[in-house]
């Protein structure tokens, strides 16, 4: 090679080293595309959002195993609320303010997405809840979302399995929170719309430890069954003073008590309780035909691989939740608005609850068939005739 062609050469690679080297820092200073979350991850809906927690954890991992998002690394980040709804406030203005997320995933509680719900809209930033309230997005808000089935479908689900096993005759009772309160207005509305007669309507407080007195009353009625609206260890406590109490009238849950820690604490108690939930607890029991069970079963079995437990419709939640957001991200990158408009324009989006099909008019997207009727046999969830 002549001097001048090695010269040339040299100069070359000079000037196209430092193009290399910059496009190489360009990427790795990629700026990470922000999501975060707020889980009642300890307190007395730990139940509900630790498996958020680890679900959200194990997405944001995966997805940035593969790459990220259009090669922008994901971050999630997770604050506690403990079940609180004045931390769930304080937690979702760091997010915004501090923290600057694109979205935000959860509450874990209906209490604590009511909350959040006046600084969601002020600042403008895409939200979708975890838990169960009607309320959360009717009537519509413009930047909330939610992905857990609501209450009021829940209701009509109960409602309608009863009048086809001809009872039309219920009690109810209801823990005093956001969520037993929304609850107890669905059960009331469902009932009236659908010809039920509530016997008996009693309420108890969130750490009461004995339901004795109220189901006493309720066992004097003529109802034909009893319905129960909380979360957490009352539902357990409930369903062993039935039981106790000798009633022998069936026994309904909210879809609170779609977790198989609770047939865990209830023991023998749980046998025969009813609960209307999502089908991830009966993925294996569904056809290989159903548009969900290779989506259920896949999420079953990487939950249990990383940490060593069921997966619980709960962390469900925090599965489609993140799914949605990340979608949105590919589609139209780190825009708050455009994240938004996307996700109100998603339909057909398969996830652990059902079929999403959100619209201007339906921030849920879900109906009651998103729901299937269950029962406990032999310590297991098995799908009701």
């Amino acid at each position: 090679m002549k001097t001048n062609e090695k010269i040339q050469s040299y100069i070359l690679i000079l000037l196209i080293f430092p193009c290399f080297f910059l496009c190489r820092v360009g990427e790795a200073a990629k700026e990470p595309y922000k999501i975060g979350a707020i889980f009642s991850v300890t307190g007395p809906a730990s139940w509900l959002g630790e498996p958020e927690r680890n679900t959200a954890q194990m997405i944001a991992d995966k997805i940035n195993a593969e790459g990220g998002i259009n090669g922008y690394p994901l971050k999630l980040i997770v604050y506690d609320t403990e079940g609180d709804e004045t931390k769930s406030v304080l937690n979702a203005k760091k997010l915004i303010e501090k923290d600057r997320v694109l979205a935000i995933i959860g509450p874990s509680r209906s209490g604590s997405s009511l909350a959040i719900i006046p600084t969601i809209e002020e600042a403008g930033v895409p939200n979708i809840s975890c838990a169960a309230s009607a309320k959360i997005t009717e009537p519509v808000k413009k930047w909330v979302f939610k992905v857990a089935q609501s209450d009021s479908f829940c209701a009509e689900k109960m409602f309608e399995y009863m009048l086809n096993n001809g009872i039309t005759k219920v009690a109810i009772i209801t823990v005093s929170s956001g969520y037993g309160d929304s609850g107890r207005l669905e059960l009331r509305k469902a009932a009236e719309k659908m010809g039920i007669s509530i016997v008996a309507d009693e309420r108890y407080s969130g750490k009461d430890t004995d339901m004795t007195a109220q189901l006493t009353k309720i066992k004097a009625t003529d109802a034909q069954a009893i319905i129960n609206w909380s979360i957490g260890p009352t539902q357990v406590i409930i369903t062993k003073n039935v039981r106790q109490l000798g009633l022998k009238i069936p026994l309904f849950q909210s879809s609170g008590f779609g977790s198989t820690k609770n047939i865990e604490q209830a023991g023998k108690s749980a046998e025969g309780v009813m609960v209307p939930v999502g089908r991830i607890l009966v993925a294996e029991q569904l056809t290989d035909s159903h548009y969900q069970k290779k989506i259920l079963m896949d999420y079953k079995n990487a939950y249990r691989s990383n940490f060593k437990t069921e997966a619980s419709t709960f962390g469900g939640h925090a599965y489609d939740a993140m799914y949605l957001v990340i979608e949105a991200l590919k589609a139209v990158g780190p825009d708050r608005a455009r994240i938004r408009d996307y996700i109100e324009k998603s339909k057909g989006f398969v996830g652990i609850a059902d079929i999403f099909k959100f619209s201007p008019d339906d921030h849920c997207g879900l109906t009651k068939d998103a729901f299937e009727m269950l029962r406990v046999e032999n310590g297991q969830f098995v799908i009701a005739d």
